[in-house]
């Protein structure tokens, strides 16, 4: 508790410090653009690996083997496709959210209204996520037994959350995300490091020892997408969702916005591929050397279930300073990504509903600025909300339904709007609702909502489309949808639009002024 007590204490300095600079709309959604690219790379890091990457897929490796590792080779190469497709682009397009390119050459309001309804539903899958960790990750520390205490936990970590960023914005948040990046994988180095000592630096030793002791063969293919055909479709459509849904993550594309220049948006990709490559090989030896010293029944058995195979490793290797400081760490990690995912839903509130639909671009920035802080906070309760409703998931898997409405419904759209040139308005809403609510009727109609023994909602069974992840369905409707859309609706709205913003897309000349018509 004391390393949670000085942690917190110290990151809120710092945001404080940010908040004396943080004056305009500009300040509070992108720091102006003023961050380098190493930093931003940092940032990046630091918004991208979740909960998901540090505990949930520590403790999907230490009970599932090779097919937990399939989660980090998908979000490590969902960054290629980030960095060839959009990365560059976006940058030179927009100025503050992703639907700034999505209506640049489309009519404003329906297509600020369609992209600013699917960043809410994607931040709201990846913020149940990151709540449900936290209550997970405290209750273990604290050995919290019960509903009620876990809950407890989720209302705190939301709390700190709104606090972080109705103080500092997007500053406070990047610095925030900075420190916690290098915490997060100079922890993980430092775990891995120990486990190797352990097994003398043999890693077939290593993967010797977590089969044996979880009686599971862990190196095997198939442990839990290879029993029958329907578990295999569920795999495909799982790496489907993780390798697109990286490019659709609005609040990750919020972040190109916090360079000045795309020479250093690209370099900010750079860094960020550095420190996730190596934290997701990192993941492959604290999970099986969980799995080797702490065993999966025991993991299973924590409060946190499989959520907690990390700190209970570190407390393995160092004890109860250690594992504190891990799960320090831990809640370091859930506090930078919900306020980098705070932020984004709430520019997407006040920059596209309330300015671009509600108030038809005239609104002021102290009106958009009222509006975002008042939105951070509903967002805060609702997350609280479903993140109780979600304790005991595995939140790897929570995270992975959100990359699936994030490819499904974004995109397409992204993809369609900076390269095809008959695209339309039309279009547009087509793979934008299309995508997004044939994701969220599969998801309420699969095992991973009801049915099965992991569900959310135990003790009752709806489900009728047998997959946990809809990807392999859901992305093709949303690219499929968005062609139709466009063949059915007007071309050229914008011609003038189309041909300029093909050259800022290239050179990014005129990005600081916002565009409406």
């Amino acid at each position: 508790m004391v390393v949670f007590g000085i942690f917190i204490v110290f990151t809120m300095g710092i945001v404080i410090r940010a908040s004396r600079t943080t004056k305009s709309a500009s300040d509070f959604y992108t720091a102006s653009g003023g961050f380098s690219g190493t930093q931003n790379g940092f940032a990046i890091a630091g918004d991208y690996l979740s909960a998901a990457s540090f505990l949930g897929i520590a403790g999907a490796i230490a009970v599932q083997g090779y097919d937990g590792f399939l989660y980090s080779i998908g979000f490590l190469v969902a960054w290629l496709v980030a960095l060839l497709l959009v990365a560059e682009l976006m940058r030179n397009t927009g100025r503050f959210t992703m639907a700034d390119v999505l209506s640049f050459r489309l009519k404003q309001r329906p297509v600020r209204m369609a992209a600013a309804l699917a960043t809410l539903a994607v931040c709201l899958f990846y913020l149940i996520a990151q709540m449900a960790g936290a209550g997970g990750l405290v209750a273990l520390l604290l050995n919290v037994e019960g509903k009620t205490g876990q809950s407890i936990v989720v209302a705190v970590v939301g709390v700190l959350m709104i606090l972080y960023v109705l103080i500092g914005g997007m500053k406070g948040t990047t610095y925030v995300q900075m420190i916690k990046a290098v915490l997060l994988v100079g922890g993980v180095l430092i775990m891995c490091v120990l486990v190797l000592i352990a097994v003398r630096g043999n890693f077939s030793e290593l993967l010797s020892a977590a089969i044996d002791r979880s009686g599971e063969p862990l190196t095997t293919p198939g442990l839990k997408y290879g029993a029958t055909d329907t578990s295999k479709l569920d795999f495909v459509s799982l790496g489907i969702a993780l390798v697109f849904g990286t490019a659709g993550l609005p609040h990750v594309l919020m972040r190109f916005y916090t360079v000045p220049t795309a020479k250093e948006a690209r370099r900010s990709v750079t860094w960020a591929i550095v420190l996730i490559g190596a934290f997701y090989l990192f993941t492959l030896v604290l999970g099986f050397g969980a799995a080797a010293m702490v065993g999966s029944d025991v993991i299973k058995a924590a409060p946190g279930g499989v959520n907690s195979a990390a700190p209970l490793l570190a407390y393995a290797l160092g004890g109860e300073i250690f594992m504190g400081i891990i799960s320090a760490v831990a809640f370091a990690t859930i506090l930078a990504v919900v306020a980098g995912l705070a932020i984004s839903a709430s520019a997407s509130l006040a920059h596209d509903i309330y300015n671009g639909v509600i108030k038809h671009g005239q609104a002021s920035e102290d009106q958009q600025l009222r509006v975002s802080r008042i939105t951070v906070v509903v967002i805060g309760i609702v997350a609280i909300v479903l993140g109780i409703g979600a304790m005991g998931q595995n939140i790897a898997f929570l995270v992975a339904l959100a990359f699936a409405v994030a490819a499904s419904a974004n995109l397409p759209t992204i993809i369609y709007s900076l390269f095809w040139r008959r695209f339309n308005t039309r279009g547009a809403l087509f793979s934008i609702y299309g995508g997004l609510i044939s994701t969220l009727v599969l998801i309420f109609f699969s095992p991973a909502v009801s049915g099965s023994e992991t569900s959310m909602v135990t003790g009752a069974d709806w489900a009728i489309f047998p997959l946990s992840n809809p990807g392999i369905i859901s992305i093709p409707f949303g690219f499929l949808m968005g062609i139709i859309g466009t063949y059915l609706g007007t071309s050229d709205e914008f011609p003038d639009k189309e041909a300029e913003m093909e050259v800022r897309s290239m050179t990014g000349v005129g990005v600081e002024k916002a565009v409406s018509h």
